[in-house]
């Protein structure tokens, strides 16, 4: 019995699954680049719908929290942009009894940090990376905290009422008093305290000290309450980090990577939250657990608050302002008798995304730095990146090396896909000898090539199985460089010194779009004539894209298409099948 038409049309159509993969590549681009571009331009994306954009913060006007210990009770964040020599919400919560307090900022130093700390709450409110340059200006560092008019980005922690509690505790917006004490790590020091102090608020007094390490984007948090009334309470500490729902200013327009909240515990594991559903209210998350924690995660950075394991903590996730959205932990602080005290120590964690420093903090924080759905690949891969950058001392070579550590993985694997390419190539004259021929004949024409492909022991399936199985590794491979903080500021050679910015002389993007054009060059010309224009266009199309690529993103494309095209000519060169190039033909 002979194939239907429709089945033989198929066959021929997947005969070389490297196209249709390309295609699809290609169109799923198209719509990256036009959702991009809408957004570019100021209009709202047509298919990738994002938060709300920025608007500017309302002041806001909240009081301390009331008696209840729900998630709900944590005392609002201050949204009001700071002034000069003012401070957000100081009249928010005034001091009882202590009579008119001045809020005062202090700016202290290590090797690692240039940071801010307000008196109102003693909170963290400017963190600047000194080891991290600025994208924009290179001369400052990368600031991650900050309050501003534009952005709002702020770990928070205090008190909030229990059982006992008559009136309102320390809160974030708490008129604190500054310890005096030194302000910059000196050298041969290895820790650095800011302490802070409130008054007596509900017959609570709560100190905060901060404490900074050399080299370390951990700071321990030591919540100390005491009980100066003369009735027992039991407050809960809430920690928290607020942030507005814009994407980091600078973010490429080109590529996207995941900015917002996380939560992890060992039960549910990793989980990432969207703006937009904070704003629909569909976020599902473990309410209380005695593990993980809560971070907000942008590309290549993250803070994170931490408890001790074994700890009990309460989960959760709201919006609290206009575009301020709020992630954060309660933990109780049990029963505390008239004159005595408790004390929390919390760790809050806000630098660069690197693996084994996040191993080493916390179980799961290494997350944090997300590589999706591939994350399986992608570990052993960062890893070996990792290791040949040990090893070669930069970079850029190490993504070379890496490159082609893995077509050597795959080298035979390549081979049965290239030879299958060969053996299509050898017999495309007589392939389209027979189509003009039988040009008026589909049937007989379509029964007449799967002859010739059965007599020259042809599989026009050949090459798609070693295709198929790479593209996860190269997938994963391109997410490990694309996430890795160490490829900002980065060197490789001469002209590029940033491999996580484009190429600025487009160099790199120029040689990527003739490598891939060789590419097609050499492959056996598909038989329909269209599809065959289109192959060439393709290329052209998506090294679009790769002229605002990473430069380290456009390397490691770049050595994989030079590589592929040695090890074609090679095959090819051993089958005794001329390496020949199918220039395009735009006429007809």
């Amino acid at each position: 019995m002979r194939p239907a038409p429709t089945i033989l049309t198929n066959k021929i159509l997947m005969s070389d699954i490297r196209r249709t993969i390309l295609w699809v590549i290609f169109g799923f681009s198209v719509v990256l680049l036009w959702d991009k571009w809408q957004i570019h331009n100021g209009k709202p994306p047509t298919f990738f719908p994002s938060a709300t954009p920025a608007a500017a913060p309302e002041p806001q006007r909240g009081a301390s929290a009331g008696p209840s210990a729900s998630p709900g009770s944590v005392p609002p964040a201050s949204s009001q942009a700071a002034a000069p020599g003012a401070v957000p919400g100081a009249a928010a919560v005034p001091a009882q009894g202590t009579g008119p307090q001045v809020h005062e900022r202090v700016t202290v130093e290590t090797d690692v940090y240039r940071l801010q700390f307000d008196s109102e709450g003693g909170t963290l409110v400017f963190a600047e990376l000194r080891k991290y340059a600025d994208m924009a200006d290179k001369a400052k560092g990368f600031v991650l905290f900050d309050q501003s008019p534009t952005r709002v980005y702020l770990p928070q922690s205090g008190l909030i009422g229990g059982a006992g509690a008559t009136s309102g505790l320390p809160t974030h917006k708490t008129p604190m008093n500054l310890m005096p004490g030194p302000r910059t790590l000196q050298d041969g020091q290895n820790t650095l305290s800011i302490r802070f102090e409130s008054p007596d608020l509900g017959g609570v007094k709560l100190v905060k000290t901060w404490t900074l390490k050399r080299g370390a984007y951990d700071m321990v948090v030591r919540h100390e309450v005491l009980n100066t009334g003369s009735t027992p309470v039991a407050p809960q500490l809430y920690l928290q980090l607020v942030r507005d729902g814009n994407k980091p200013p600078g973010e490429s327009s080109f590529y996207s990577t995941f900015t917002g909240p996380a939560i992890y515990t060992e039960a549910k594991k990793y989980q990432k939250i969207e703006f937009k559903d904070i704003e629909a209210g569909k976020v599902d998350v473990d309410q209380s657990a005695s593990n993980g924690y809560v971070a907000m995660v942008q590309h290549y950075f993250a803070s994170a608050w931490l408890l001790p394991q074994g700890a009990q903590r309460e989960f959760f996730v709201r919006k609290v302002d206009n575009n301020l959205y709020a992630v954060g932990m309660l933990a109780p602080l049990g029963t505390i008798a008239p004159g005595a005290s408790q004390a929390v120590e919390a760790r809050l964690f806000a630098g660069p995304e690197i693996e084994k420093t996040l191993e080493a903090l916390a179980p799961g924080l290494e997350l944090v730095k997300d590589y999706g759905w591939l994350t399986i690949l992608a570990k052993p891969l960062y890893w070996l990146l990792d290791h040949l950058h040990k090893l070669l001392g930069n970079w850029g070579w190490a993504i070379v090396a890496l490159v082609v550590l893995l077509k050597l993985a795959f080298y035979w694997l390549n081979a049965k896909a290239y030879a299958s390419m060969a053996k299509m190539k050898a017999i495309n004259p007589k392939i389209m000898e027979m189509r003009e021929r039988l040009k008026d004949n589909p049937q007989q024409m379509q029964m007449e090539m799967m002859r010739i492909y059965r007599e020259e022991k042809v599989n026009p399936l050949g090459g798609c199985l070693p295709i198929v199985i790479q593209i996860p590794v190269f997938i994963a491979l391109y997410w490990v460089l694309l996430s890795s903080v160490e490829m900002r500021n980065a060197p490789w050679i001469g002209w590029i010194q940033d491999l996580s910015s484009p190429d600025p002389y487009f160099i790199l993007p120029l040689l990527m779009t003739v490598s891939s054009l060789l590419q097609t060059a050499l492959n056996p010309a598909p038989p329909d004539p269209m599809q065959a224009k289109m192959m060439w266009f393709m290329p052209l199309i998506f090294s679009v894209m790769f002229f605002f690529f990473p430069s380290g993103l456009v390397l490691y494309w770049l050595t994989n298409n030079i590589l592929s095209i040695a090890q074609q000519w090679l095959i090819n060169h051993r089958m005794g099948v001329p390496l020949r190039l199918n220039l395009p033909k735009f006429k007809g």
